[in-house]
């Protein structure tokens, strides 16, 4: 059962792009960055050590992927929680500046992300002789399906399989954790309410009514 209907392809700039539409790669590579981390003054949060309170503003400072891999994620993201009538999407909830956060702080999973990207990268070139951020939405999604049911995909296709596993996990992570994907789940906590004693028909079970 799919969660949600209608896909957002975005198709963001790459270098290659850059070259024929200079304008528009600009714009869109600054929408790209302004989905990172800011450089925020250095403070230390209620309920963490002054330790750890450093290492985050030392990784919100740098910088892991570059913007053709970021626009790569944005895509993957958005396929992967689409925007629909309910909340928005993957990357309407941050999901791009958190995969960048998380790459930083755990570093085990750099190597797998950009060996991903290349991946799904040589595959669209192969299959389309242009990068993925410039192929048309049916084009990212003939790529996608042949990687994101492993159970039905191909052994060739095990490398993107791998990849798209982390990503769909990395996603589902930084979405659900934020307000908008606590609000998508209809997920509410703790709630004040008002009790009113033991219902009437324990109370006339027991002989209290």
């Amino acid at each position: 059962m799919k969660r949600r209907e209608s896909l957002k392809a975005l198709t963001l700039s790459s270098l290659g792009f850059a070259a024929l539409n200079p304008q528009e790669s600009l714009a869109e590579a600054r929408e790209v960055e302004a989905a990172l981390p800011p450089e925020v003054p250095f403070k230390i949060p209620g309920g963490r050590q002054k330790e750890e309170a450093i290492r985050d503003a030392q990784l919100m400072k740098e910088k892991f992927f570059t913007v053709p891999e970021l626009a790569t994620i944005k895509i993957l993201a958005d396929i992967i929680i689409p925007a629909d009538s309910k909340s928005g999407s993957a990357s309407d909830a941050g999901v791009p500046a958190f995969i960048e956060f998380i790459v930083k702080d755990m570093p085990q999973h750099q190597t797998p992300m950009r060996g991903g990207l290349a991946w799904i990268d040589l595959e669209s070139n192969k299959r389309f002789k242009k990068v993925f951020t410039l192929c048309t939405k049916a084009q990212q999604i003939q790529i996608v399906d042949d990687i994101a049911y492993p159970e039905k995909a191909k052994p060739v296709f095990s490398q993107g399989v791998a990849f798209f596993n982390l990503m769909r996990n990395l996603t589902a992570s930084g979405f659900y954790t934020t307000r908008i994907g606590v609000d998508d789940i209809g997920y509410v906590g703790n709630t004040p309410n008002m009790w009113a004693g033991p219902p009437e028909e324990v109370l006339k079970q027991y002989g209290f009514a």
